[in-house]
């Protein structure tokens, strides 16, 4: 099938893993007016402007703005259970959850508080037959080394069944380089057994990426766009099999690119980069994943062919156990649009 022949119902029927998304960035324009309400406090813009944002340090401002709206489990907990009804809706069988504590003001000292909320939402989920959420717990690069030696610490004593990675998000432009100051914290969580997963080559160059491999031991890499400006970087991306989870719609929306059709993606899935397809924030960004995968597939001329590659690589970077990664390759090999 060419990408004039893609559909929407095709690419939502497609079994996929989201594998970089935001708890922080789901939240519709009716769920924060709500919120608001409920917390005695206005909404900084019009309901139908809310999400006008210029640029990435106004947009990360909004996220802390509406986090801070959630003060109760029932509220957490509820957020989590829109997530996972959103993936469904997306087609999405599985999908790594990043959670950065330091936008939520009221969980910041209720770790356990948080994860126990979140949780019980996604559990709820579970039973009603929605897909199965990991959840990557996320530093922000403006903490300290000791922040993060803290948080790593209670991550590996608590051994939450629901927690599978240490993550790390934030301003990279804004922080400067960052790797040596984590570098500690993520090898402790190494050794514990966790996965890493790193934010790197979308407000930096590919020197973030760079660090990312070499001093955070990143398993996968989220964005990692900016790679395709080093090509000894994309050789060994490619080369080394590690997966770059790109959000084509947040990088265009936030003008790391002009649009799709400047989008590196497929460049990076030509040069051998194993390339999977996500939102990031997508309530803010006005999308979900099976039309992000539409309109990746016709921007970049994608067929069925391309679609499955791009689907297998979300599944095997996905932190799922391995029984259900191999259970949705199964599925994945037996798709047809």
């Amino acid at each position: 099938m060419s990408a004039d022949g893609i559909t929407l119902e095709a690419v939502r029927s497609l079994p996929k893993a989201e594998v970089h998304v935001h708890l922080e960035g789901t939240f519709a324009p009716d769920d924060l007016a709500r919120l608001a309400a409920q917390a005695g406090e206005h909404l900084p813009r019009p309901k139908d402007r809310l999400f006008e944002f210029e640029g990435l340090g106004d947009f990360l401002s909004f996220l802390d703005w509406a986090c801070a709206l959630v003060r109760s489990p029932a509220q957490l907990a509820r957020a989590a259970y829109r997530f996972a009804e959103r993936e469904a809706a997306a087609g999405v069988r599985y999908a790594d959850l990043i959670v950065n504590p330091t936008h939520w003001p009221a969980w910041q000292d209720r770790l356990g508080a948080m994860v126990d909320a979140i949780d019980g939402g996604l559990r709820e989920a579970e039973a009603d037959g929605l897909p199965h959420v990991g959840l990557c717990f996320s530093l922000l690069r403006q903490q300290s080394a000791q922040e993060a030696a803290e948080l790593v610490d209670w991550l590996i004593e608590a051994r939450h069944p629901r927690v599978t990675a240490l993550s790390i998000d934030g301003n990279e432009a804004a922080a400067g380089r960052t790797g040596p100051r984590f570098a500690e914290a993520f090898g402790r969580a190494r050794a514990a057994g966790l996965h890493r997963t790193v934010h790197a080559g979308e407000s930096s160059g590919p020197e973030g990426v760079r660090d990312a491999i070499a001093l955070l031991g990143a398993e996968r890499i989220d964005h990692g766009v900016r790679a395709i400006e080093d090509r000894a970087l994309v050789r060994e991306l490619a080369d080394r099999g590690i997966p770059l989870n790109v959000c084509p719609g947040s990088n265009v929306a936030l003008g790391l690119y002009p649009d799709r059709a400047s989008h590196p993606i497929d460049r990076l899935r030509r040069d051998g980069v194993r390339v999977s397809i996500n939102t990031d924030d997508p309530a803010y960004f006005g999308s979900d994943l099976h039309h992000e995968y539409l309109a990746t597939a016709r921007a970049c001329g994608w067929g069925e062919d391309q679609l499955r590659e791009v689907a297998k690589t979300s599944i095997e970077a996905s932190f799922a156990d391995p029984d259900t990664r191999l259970a949705l390759l199964r599925e994945l090999a037996a798709w047809h649009p």
